[in-house]
């Protein structure tokens, strides 16, 4: 086996590696001045199986777009080389969002990301709390490793195991996602937890609702689940409507934490307590100094990676 890190924050990497007693293969990476870049691996990836660890997030050096290039090319570098089987694992999956068409014309970004990886040969993807676990399974042919968030975020649920303990979703297109972890709270606390959806409809990018939460919360500690923060404005509403409707607590939990335009200002609304993200994306826009530093969390994801890779190898696929 050999572990690849082409993330631009090491640390990740670092404690993946640690998690499955590895050392991380070295790779030379050099960026041409037009903007191109070469990566080339320095261990013999012949007939290996080869995982390759890149967040495909936007940060201050990359985009998306460079870091989805940068994944295809070395996974079919890796190939050409004669590499067994080439794992994509992917903390944060680009161009998620967009898993379906809702208007005429649209593009299924989703998909279009699956036939370039496909094309160029990976043999699997491990990707964190997708937009859409069903779509992204339509989306790509070979098998797709799946991990839920919630788990990373059971230590937040801990501190309410004395008082009524409510999951909810910020729209419905989340209710799967909160109800999997609701289940999840209540077979290892061995008592009830609720359930509540907040009413959110979009068109054409104008986002309305808000005011209709469905399901119990007067009284209760409410975890707010989503799979991402991008500028904080539907978890600031979702939060309003559980407190205007009796909550005693609101924490947003969310898998990535993208934190776009004033997020970290918007975030440190009165309605909601804490804000806890996983480190698939470093909170690099929280600037050190913001007010929700005070409130946020990191939690790792790592021993599910680590967790799924294992699982990976002793299955041999």
């Amino acid at each position: 086996m050999l572990l690849f890190d082409l993330n631009t924050a090491p640390d990740f990497g670092r404690a993946l590696a640690a998690a499955l007693g590895v050392e991380i293969a070295p790779h030379e990476a050099r960026r041409f001045e037009d903007g191109e870049s070469k990566l080339r691996p320095l261990a013999d990836p012949q007939a290996e199986d080869v995982y390759v660890l890149h967040s495909l997030h936007g940060d201050v050096q990359h985009s998306p777009h460079d870091k989805l290039v940068s994944l295809l090319m070395f996974v079919a570098t890796l190939r050409d080389h004669g590499a067994r089987r080439v794992s994509a694992v992917v903390p944060y999956l680009a161009y998620g969002r967009k898993d379906r068409r809702t208007q005429a014309f649209d593009p299924v970004g989703s998909r279009y990301v699956a036939q370039l990886l496909e094309a160029v040969g990976l043999g699997q993807l491990i990707v964190l709390e997708a937009h859409n676990p069903a779509a992204l399974d339509n989306a790509f042919r070979c098998p797709v490793r799946h991990l839920h968030a919630h788990p990373a975020f059971d230590g937040v649920a801990q501190a309410s195991r004395q008082r009524p303990l409510v999951v909810a979703s910020p729209d419905p297109g989340g209710v799967k996602r909160a109800q999997l972890w609701r289940e999840h709270l209540e077979a290892a606390h061995r008592q009830p937890v609720g359930f509540a959806m907040i009413d959110k409809r979009r068109l054409e990018g104008t986002v309305s609702g808000f005011d209709l939460v469905a399901g119990e919360v007067a009284g209760a500690d409410v975890l707010l689940l989503d799979d991402l923060i991008a500028t904080g404005h539907t978890l600031v509403r979702a939060a309003r409507a559980l407190r205007n409707a009796g909550a005693r607590s609101v924490v947003c939990c969310a898998a990535h934490g993208l934190f776009f335009g004033d997020a970290d200002q918007l975030l440190c609304d009165a309605a909601i307590d804490r804000v806890v993200v996983c480190d698939s994306v470093p909170p690099l826009r929280v600037a050190p100094g913001s007010p929700l530093r005070q409130r946020l969390g990191v939690v790792s994801c790592v021993p599910m990676f680590a967790a799924a890779i294992r699982d990976s190898q002793a299955l041999g696929h």
